[in-house]
């Protein structure tokens, strides 16, 4: 029993202050940003153009998959200990964690990761230094998981899959309570009913956390048909390398793919051209976790995608689709942040950034749930993200004077329609064709085409939430 008190003890929280960060105040303009780094003003300390990939958070890209040698033995030790059964949700954090996108950290966090995330949306190393963290990691478990834990007797656990497969086995292990509240509270800024990741992994889960150290047994693959586009953090700098790319410029999204999107994508090359940077690559990066419900499902992003690149509106050589695994959130400024500093460790030196991202409707008010600028603003001041360069959008619409879309001129507004996500999704559904220009006519036909499967499945319901 002596051997359980090590369940309970805390992290030892290092003693070296926080570096106290200048703060820039800084002005967006709707129509023409600039390229903002954090700590600088737009007409002043210009990017420097560099050779080479930026490097991971912590100067090294975790890797918690166990070597082909040693997963059997890994696999017979996993039999004999406690298992704790994943969530969809919970493998795909497995898979984050596995492959460092959320380096350095190394398992699911202990208490002392755990509240830095939450109060401070960043870590403190052992040297000092900080790095960005603003979700928390973490696995639950319940009071009847609790107690087996404590009765084995050891300090490591299995992790199994719906199947009862061995996953990962998590090492030196610390069990803390889990104020669901208070995660809510701070992760969202609210704890309004409605919240769809706090619905589905939060509300009904244990009510303590277990964190350690992760051995991942096997690389995760989801035998969907898109694991070939499920490139680890290290697969994708190896990509960049082989291209020869000196920036790496990130946009995530998890819609179909406008000729909008496409012009500020084109654009941002463009601009990194004339910056200096020889062959600036992109990184076309679809989230691939968890969704909510009537978010169009992965598969049928992915053939969207696929489409824009065939029709020519992207053009593959400087351009990297690639899925990246985590869930989503809807946690807005706070999770933006994270969804930032995953792409500094697949080795983007750019980030771009829209209109609310990773926002979402007040689940009960009818309003956004977070101001549509903030996301922009608090990246361009986050701790740990200093080494990224924050594009803010362009906004753009459709031009109905040259039929296609085009940076908004604030000087003819009358001569733009701006189409939202909703009347994209209601012309989809209607089988009508949104405004020549619009979009690529084969990605077009495939959102068609999925709105057309749900009608016929099940009389135009929306399904329920699903991992992808």
């Amino acid at each position: 029993m002596a051997a359980m008190t090590s369940l309970f003890l805390k992290t030892p929280i290092h003693s070296t202050p926080f570096p106290k960060p200048h703060r820039t105040h800084l002005k967006f303009s709707n129509v023409s940003p600039e390229f903002i780094s954090y700590n600088q003003s737009p007409t002043r300390n210009p990017i420097r153009i560099s050779c080479g990939l930026i490097e991971p958070d912590g100067g090294k890209l975790v890797d918690l998959v166990v070597p082909e040698s040693k997963r059997d033995i890994k696999k017979k030790e996993a039999m004999g200990l406690a298992q704790i059964k994943l969530s969809r949700i919970d493998l795909e954090w497995v898979h984050v964690l596995s492959e460092g996108w959320a380096s350095p950290i190394t398992g699911f966090m202990r208490e002392s990761e755990f509240l830095q995330t939450l109060h401070f949306n960043s870590l403190r190393l052992g040297d000092g230094s900080v790095v960005n963290m603003s979700l928390p990691i973490v696995l639950d478990i319940d009071d009847a998981q609790k107690e087996r834990i404590f009765d084995s007797g050891s300090t490591s656990v299995a992790l199994v899959d719906s199947a009862d497969n061995p996953v990962a086995i998590l090492n030196n292990i610390e069990i803390y309570k889990h104020n669901k509240e208070e995660r809510i509270a701070r992760t969202w800024g609210t704890t309004a009913p409605g919240l769809p990741y706090v619905e589905e992994a939060i509300t009904g889960a244990g009510d303590w956390l277990i964190g350690g150290d992760l051995e991942v047994i096997e690389p995760i693959k989801y035998h969907d048909g898109l694991d070939h586009y499920r490139l680890s953090p290290s697969e994708l700098r190896a990509e960049f390398e082989k291209r020869n790319a000196d920036a790496v410029f990130a946009f995530q999204l998890r819609n179909p793919v406008h000729n909008g999107h496409a012009l500020l994508m084109t654009d941002t090359r463009r601009r990194l051209l004339e910056m200096g940077y020889k062959n600036p690559v992109l990184l076309l990066h679809p989230l691939g976790g968890f969704t909510k419900a009537d978010d169009v499902p992965l598969s049928w992003r992915m053939k969207q995608h696929q489409k824009v690149l065939e029709d020519g509106v992207l053009d593959p050589e400087n351009t990297v689709v690639s899925i990246f695994p985590s869930p989503m959130h809807y946690a807005g400024p706070t999770e933006v942040q994270w969804h930032a500093k995953a792409r500094i460790n697949a080795g983007a030196n750019f980030y771009i950034v829209g209109r609310d991202p990773a926002g979402m409707g007040h689940p009960v008010e009818k309003r956004d749930l977070y101001n549509a600028d903030h996301g922009k603003k608090v990246l361009s001041m986050a701790p740990g993200l200093e080494r990224l360069n924050i594009l803010p959008f362009k906004v753009a619409a459709y031009d109905k004077t040259h039929q296609k879309m085009e940076f908004f001129d604030p000087s003819r507004p009358q001569d733009f329609l701006f189409i939202s996500g909703t009347k994209m999704r209601t012309l989809a559904k209607n089988r009508e064709n949104p405004p020549d220009g619009f979009m690529c006519p084969g990605g077009w036909e495939v959102l068609v085409e999925y709105y057309d499967s749900l009608a016929a499945s099940d009389s135009g319901k929306v399904p329920e939430t699903v991992a992808a």
